[in-house]
């Protein structure tokens, strides 16, 4: 039996439940790591905290999220890909063959609970004033996607699509007027 180790490294003089220690020192590796954190500590509370030099999380979250919305934009852009808001919409409501293609839809899936005139028989009146679910044409829009099952409306996107969605926003939207 070698016993190398004991001769090499002194046992501490102290003993704890029969327990005896090496009395050796930390690692190299370990004790560099140990300043490093220090220090970067140090540094990242000075920069963040005092200096106020560096942003916020607050800050750092608005301008990934605005980097994001230019990235999308970019890319629609790009592709031809119209944009849909509430611009749009109202300049969607004023073009006549949109307006007429959303009107043949309407026709198609909408009069029978909304009637010819837009005024209500089973659904909404979409002609009045008083709007129930939001006043501007992307709350419209919204509601012909996503309906409004507890009043018996189904949503229309699976069935329509986005075009024609669109479309018939935009003809319901030309009888309101823009404000």
């Amino acid at each position: 039996m070698n016993d190398t180790t004991s001769q090499e490294d002194p046992l501490r003089p102290h003993t704890y439940d029969g327990i005896q220690e090496y009395d050796k020192s930390l690692p190299n590796w370990w004790l560099f790591t140990f300043y490093s954190t220090i220090v970067f500590s140090i540094g990242y509370w000075i920069y963040f905290h005092k200096t106020d030099t560096g942003p916020t999380q607050a800050e750092e979250y608005a301008m990934a999220l605005a980097a994001i919305e230019e990235e999308i934009l970019a890319k629609q852009t790009e592709e031809g890909v119209v944009i849909i808001d509430n611009a749009a919409l109202w300049a969607m409501s004023r073009d006549p063959e949109i307006v007429e293609a959303g009107k043949a839809i309407y026709a198609l899936n909408c009069l029978a609970c909304h009637g010819p005139e837009l005024q209500g028989a089973i659904g909404a009146n979409l002609i009045d004033s008083e709007w129930v679910h939001g006043s501007t044409p992307m709350d419209a829009r919204r509601i012909v996607i996503e309906g409004v099952l507890e009043k018996g409306m189904p949503p229309w996107l699976p069935i329509l699509g986005e075009e024609k969605v669109n479309q018939v926003t935009a003809f319901v939207m030309s009888y309101h007027t823009e404000p």
